[in-house]
């Protein structure tokens, strides 16, 4: 079913399928791409400048031809779509195949971002795990270290124990935050697609979600929320993935300057989104959210318990897959700063 939804996407976009990279007269390589959020929101914005770099740098050797985001193909489905090669890169987030590549979650469960986890080697490793399971080239883990927060609609209550209460709320989620609101929490969450909650929101359907700290208004999403939960957790998992024989028919050069860009890249998202959601914060204060922080014992759980039930979401899966827990250890060291 799905291989059938992604030949027809083929055929009504007019992608040509990428098994092999376009050369075209110059002898400039090209590679297309698509994004899983709309243009309005910073993350995609964040991806179009690396592009922009790119072609700018890779003039005459290596171009990225970006032929749209959700509207060409589904974000749940951008990820299949570059693993067959109807396109040749996605910017998307880990979560959409997180079946494939269980090890995804270590982004997640992060406390640290991609600076530190490329100098740790654990990007290298999960790169190497994305091409052993899914036949893709993980190019860069961009925007990292930007944690979530849950909002709310209506003012949240916090119990006599210091806790969250998840009574009355409609609590909207999707693969990244499941295991955080089901067993920690305790919640049993509505799950919608981004582009499926304004209209949720507007409609009652939901009553709460957790979003990253930046972008919120770029959605429109605080024309209902009101009340932000703190502390944060979890990281963002966005990154660029490339199908791997695309990647392979590319020339040395053409290589050369898509890591090296990615890599300026990942450091370059990290430092000013860090900025940005200090900057967001103060703004969403200024324009009406209340901030409701949990206190004490309580807060340090609210956190540490959301990495943990990542990490054991993570453990379980790969215990399914045939390399197992190989890589467990490694990659919970690379990805955590003590």
């Amino acid at each position: 079913m799905k291989q059938s939804f992604l030949k027809k996407t083929a055929l009504a976009i007019g992608l040509v399928s990428s098994l092999s990279v376009t050369s075209i007269a110059s002898a400039e390589e090209r590679i297309t791409a698509v994004h899983a959020f709309n243009t309005s929101l910073i993350y995609t914005r964040s991806f179009l400048e690396f592009v922009d770099k790119v072609n700018e740098r890779g003039e005459g050797v290596i171009e990225i031809d970006v032929r749209g985001g959700p509207e060409v193909i589904g974000l749940s489905e951008q990820p299949d779509a570059v693993r067959n090669g109807i396109v040749d890169m996605a910017y998307t987030a880990a979560s959409f195949y997180g079946g494939t590549v269980p090890e995804r979650d270590i982004m997640v469960a992060s406390n640290a971002n991609a600076i530190y986890a490329r100098e740790s080697g654990g990007i290298d490793l999960l790169n190497q795990i994305h091409q052993e399971k899914m036949g893709v080239y993980y190019l860069g883990w961009f925007d990292s270290g930007v944690s979530y927060n849950l909002y709310t609609v209506d003012e949240p209550t916090i119990g006599d124990d210091g806790r969250l209460s998840v009574d009355g709320l409609k609590l909207r989620s999707n693969p990244v935050y499941d295991a955080f609101f089901r067993d920690y929490l305790g919640a049993e969450p509505i799950s919608l697609p981004t582009t499926d909650v304004y209209s949720a929101l507007e409609r009652n359907v939901v009553n709460a979600t957790g979003w990253t700290e930046i972008g919120l208004a770029d959605l429109n999403w605080d024309r209902f929320l009101n009340y932000r939960i703190e502390p944060s957790f979890f990281s963002t998992d966005m990154g660029v993935i490339i199908n791997l024989d695309s990647w392979n028919a590319l020339s040395d050069d053409a290589k050369a300057i898509l890591q090296e860009v990615a890599i300026e890249h990942e450091r370059d998202s990290a430092l000013t989104l860090a900025e940005d959601a200090k900057t967001q914060r103060e703004e969403m204060i200024e324009n009406g959210m209340q901030i409701v922080d949990l206190q004490g014992e309580v807060r340090d759980q609210f956190s540490e318990s959301a990495r943990e039930a990542t990490w054991n979401r993570m453990r379980g899966l790969m215990e399914r897959h045939p390399m197992g827990l190989e890589h467990y250890d490694s990659l919970v060291e690379m990805f955590n700063e003590l």
